[in-house]
């Protein structure tokens, strides 16, 4: 019965046509043709694994700067190649849970423009790395996944609802700023390691989509009040206010409490028939802030 309940959630994702639907689709495609074509390299005796090293070299990102600007479109394109089905399943699934979030609490709008430039950022990132420090100047090396494109949704959604928590199997729930934390720090300890160039794109992903929250966060100026304005007090008012600040009661607490939950019933209701973009401004901002009191 779980399985079939999955396989409908599955079908009405892939028939929602949401650009988060056609990503994931499109890597799995091309991931899938990849496949056939080897085996039918195999079959006409053309080589095997032929099929694959055609698609790296026209469409994995190069370190060599002057194989990039011949071949531009590999900044993009090396995003939707993948070396092995766990490569593929493990970007996937992540990209899956960041990008529901991100759909939800920022928009599609954004979550279209965060994961092309992530991936972008991780592309310029490798490549200046294996152009500037000693350690590569000997090597060229290929980028492939879509790694830095997912870390980077992943981690402006952590950056933006830090304390929200998801379930992980074997270990529970855990807030995105934790799991955004430890993938970033293991990649960049992981670089001497074995697929630095890897490792290096995923953290220039990873940088960006920290940024992207952050900075408009920092750069947001305060709203101008003018001193010279006469300031009037209603008294009534006032008095009203400090009433609301005594302590509530057990009954009064319990039932603020059940308001809020039918607010946010209310409001996952709307989302559900309607998609997170119908909400008003403070439907989200009010969801945000349930949010992030888990």
């Amino acid at each position: 019965m779980r399985t079939k309940n999955i396989g409908i959630q599955l079908r009405s994702f892939f028939a929602s046509k949401s650009f988060l639907s056609r990503i994931i689709f499109a890597n799995i495609a091309l991931w899938l043709a990849m496949l056939l074509l080897d085996v039918l390299g195999f079959l006409f005796m053309l080589g095997q694994g032929e099929a694959e090293s055609f698609m790296y070299s026209f469409f994995a990102l190069s370190s060599d700067v002057s194989t990039v600007l011949h071949r531009p479109w590999t900044v993009f394109t090396y995003m939707f190649l993948h070396s092995g089905f766990f490569h593929l399943l493990f970007n996937m699934l992540m990209l899956y849970v960041g990008g529901i979030l991100y759909s939800q609490y920022l928009g599609q709008k954004k979550l279209i423009t965060t994961y092309f430039a992530s991936g972008l950022a991780g592309g310029v990132l490798f490549i200046l790395a294996w152009n500037i420090f000693p350690v590569f100047s000997d090597s060229t090396a290929y980028a492939v996944g879509a790694s830095a494109a997912v870390l980077g949704v992943f981690v402006a959604v952590a950056t933006y609802m830090p304390n929200y928590s998801v379930s992980l199997l074997l270990i529970g729930n855990v807030k995105l700023k934790y799991i955004a934390i430890a993938l970033v720090v293991i990649d960049f300890l992981s670089i001497g390691k074995g697929n630095s160039g890897g490792h290096i794109a995923h953290l220039g992903g990873a940088l960006y989509g920290f940024l992207s929250v952050y900075l408009p966060r920092k750069v947001k100026m305060p709203k101008h009040k003018n001193i010279f304005k006469k300031v009037t007090i209603n008294k009534k008012k006032t008095e009203n206010t400090f009433k609301a600040e005594r302590p509530l009661s057990d009954e009064e607490y319990n039932r603020r409490r059940a308001e809020e939950q039918k607010r946010i019933d209310d409001i996952l209701d709307k989302i559900s028939k309607y998609g997170y973009e119908r909400l008003t401004k403070e439907e989200k901002e009010f969801l945000f802030k349930s949010s992030t009191k888990r």
